[in-house]
């Protein structure tokens, strides 16, 4: 389910499905599966909390905390209602909870969020839903105090 090492040593083929998100060169590089070291299945209901260094892929269903200090990635099955704590975070998937990202949050067409977003770079592509709130800071900013602040009510672009 998680805690699965793909490394060049292992002779073994990778049990990670290879997914990607979008046509974004840079995000195809994320989603690598030798980078991602936590995955949880389609079929796979969890609840609790993840604590990881490095990338987690989502595609089930969790409800819990998720800490990480690389890049979250949330596939277009996956529903979490969760608190999230991560360097980054891709979504296409379903989350209902409230996101810390200290480098960015990219919401793709087919993502649906609804609670709050702190983060210095929030990206929302045609076709994704956002329903909550955003506090965007800027970078190395030591204080980490709001530069602005956006509360919406619906916004579905696309």
């Amino acid at each position: 389910m998680f805690g699965i090492s793909n490394t060049k040593d292992n002779n073994q083929s990778s049990p990670l499905p290879n997914h990607s998100v979008n046509n974004n060169e840079s995000d195809k590089t994320m989603l690598e599966t030798s980078d991602i070291i936590a995955y949880v299945g389609v079929d796979v209901a969890f609840k609790g909390t993840i604590r990881y260094k490095g990338s987690v892929r989502i595609d089930g269903q969790m409800e819990g905390e998720i800490f990480t200090d690389g890049t979250l990635i949330i596939g277009e099955k996956a529903v979490l209602s969760t608190k999230i704590e991560a360097g980054t975070v891709l979504s296409q998937g379903h989350i209902t909870g409230d996101i810390v990202a200290k480098e960015r949050v990219k919401l793709l067409a087919s993502a649906v969020f609804e609670g709050s977003v702190q983060t210095p770079s929030l990206s929302i592509d045609d076709g994704a839903q956002f329903n909550g709130t955003c506090q965007m800071r800027k970078h190395g900013d030591e204080k980490n105090r709001p530069v602005h602040t956006l509360p919406v009510e619906v916004l579905k672009i696309g």
